[in-house]
C-alpha cells in the first residue's frame, strides 16, 4: 500500500523500525525489487555501479546470520553502555526506548520476512581514504533509498552493521556465498511490513550545535 507522503516526509520520518516490524506478515519478492528499482537511481560514483544486493530468505540462513547478530551485539552492547549523554542531550532521553529496542530486534531477527546485505566492490579494510569515501558513497545514498522506498510502502527496516564486528562478516560470506575477498558488505537489514505507519519526525540535537560555515 503507497502511502502518498511527500518528499519531505518521507525523509523526516523513514525511522530505523526495529519494534514494529511485523513478523508475521510476508513480504512479497516483488515489492523489494520494486524498491530495489528505485535504489539503483542512486548516485553512483565514476557511474560504475558496483553495488550487489542479497535478499535472504531461507529460514536456516536467516537463523545463521541472527546468531552472528546476536554474538556480537553481546560485545557490542558492553562498550556502548559507558558511552553516556548528559542530561538534557536528547540522545541522554532517548537512550533507553533504544537499547530496549535493539534488544528486541536482537531477540527476533531471526523471525523477520526477509533480510539483506548490500554490498559494494572492492575489499575496503585499510584503503585510502578518497577509496573508501568514494565506495562508501556509492553504495550508503542507494541502501537509503531503498528503505524510503520501503516506507512509502507501509514497510521499515533498520540499518544495523553489528554482523560485521569480530570476523562476523567473513562468516556471513560463508553462509551466502558472497565472494569476501572481493566485495565489502554494507550491514543487515530486516525487511517487513511495520505495525501502523504512523513515524514521526526525530528528536534531533539542534542545527547549531552541528552547522560550521566556512571554519569548524
Amino acid at each position: 500500500m503507497h502511502l502518498d507522503l511527500s518528499a519531505d516526509d518521507v525523509l523526516t520520518t523513514t525511522r530505523s523500525v526495529r519494534k514494529r516490524l511485523d513478523l508475521d506478515r510476508p513480504v512479497e519478492r516483488s515489492i523489494v525489487e520494486e524498491c530495489l528499482d528505485i535504489a539503483l537511481q542512486a548516485p553512483t560514483g565514476s557511474n560504475k555501479q558496483g553495488w550487489q544486493f542479497v535478499i535472504v530468505e531461507d529460514a536456516a540462513k536467516k537463523q545463521a546470520l541472527a546468531d552472528i547478530y546476536s554474538r556480537n551485539f553481546q560485545k557490542y552492547a558492553g562498550v556502548a553502555a559507558s558511552n553516556e549523554y548528559e542530561p538534557g542531550d536528547p540522545r541522554y532521553d532517548q537512550k533507553d526506548r533504544v537499547t530496549s529496542s535493539a534488544v528486541h530486534l536482537v531477540e527476533n531477527f531471526h523471525r523477520v520476512p526477509l533480510m539483506m546485505i548490500p554490498c559494494i566492490t572492492g575489499q575496503l579494510d585499510r584503503v585510502p581514504t578518497f577509496q573508501a569515501a568514494s565506495a562508501w558513497g556509492s553504495i550508503l545514498p542507494a541502501v537509503w533509498s531503498f528503505m524510503m522506498a520501503l516506507r512509502e510502502r507501509s514497510m521499515g527496516s533498520a540499518w544495523t552493521t553489528i554482523h560485521l564486528m569480530d570476523g562476523g562478516d567473513a562468516e556471513a560470506a560463508e553462509i551466502l556465498g558472497i565472494p569476501h575477498d572481493e566485495v565489502t558488505q554494507a550491514g543487515l537489514f530486516p525487511i517487513a511490513y511495520t505495525v501502523g505507519t504512523d513515524f514521526k519526525v526525530a528528536d534531533r540535537l539542534p542545527l547549531d550545535t552541528v552547522l560550521h560555515w566556512d571554519e569548524w
